[in-house]
């Protein structure tokens, strides 16, 4: 309060965002599998996708056939999103992220509606995540896995020691009958 307020001229001075900015939604469109949940799970009903069904060929022969869905069209209407960030919580695959970019403005509503080829342009400014806490607790899943894996090492490691335990009292044995001969 006892400093003067400071304006920030923005067009030419570009704004210093937080880490995690909410801005636009990009798009990995390698891992969208076109199950939907994004589209049903919007509050605003601003996601528009569209697919078509493919036949995917046996893997092995005399497999039977796989069907699997082509993403079409993925579009987005920024001016129907309240950017509640539900589509992005609900994908399974990964396929949706936050990005940092706020500079789209249109001037006609009807240009707000971004099909997946920009959507996908702003995937790549999306940051890294963060770094884990060192601190933090191991995942139970990790944990579990990890107590599963030494424990079959420490039966292999057993299971060697008397497999070479039973080949040195048979080479002793062995040793034994031709000094007898």
């Amino acid at each position: 309060m006892t400093r003067r307020s400071v304006t920030a001229q923005y067009p030419d001075a570009q704004p210093e965002l937080p880490p995690r900015t909410r801005g636009v939604i990009g798009l990995f469109e390698e891992n969208c599998t076109v199950c939907m949940l994004c589209a049903r799970e919007c509050p605003d009903w601003c996601i528009y996708i569209d697919s078509h069904k493919e036949t995917v060929p046996p893997a092995a022969p005399g497999g039977r056939e796989r069907s699997r869905n082509v993403l079409d069209r993925f579009a987005i209407d920024f001016s129907l999103c309240m950017y509640c960030g539900i589509c992005i919580e609900v994908c399974p695959f990964d396929a949706l992220f936050w990005s940092p970019e706020f500079e789209y403005a249109e001037t006609d509503i009807h240009e707000l509606t971004h099909e997946r080829d920009k959507l996908r342009e702003w995937m790549w400014t999306v940051p890294a995540p963060p770094a884990l806490d060192p601190a933090a607790e191991e995942p139970k899943e990790i944990a579990a896995a990890r107590k599963a894996a030494e424990k079959l090492a420490a039966q292999e490691a057993k299971a060697a020691a008397e497999a070479a335990e039973a080949a040195g009292a048979a080479g002793n044995a062995a040793g034994n009958t031709e000094g007898d001969a």
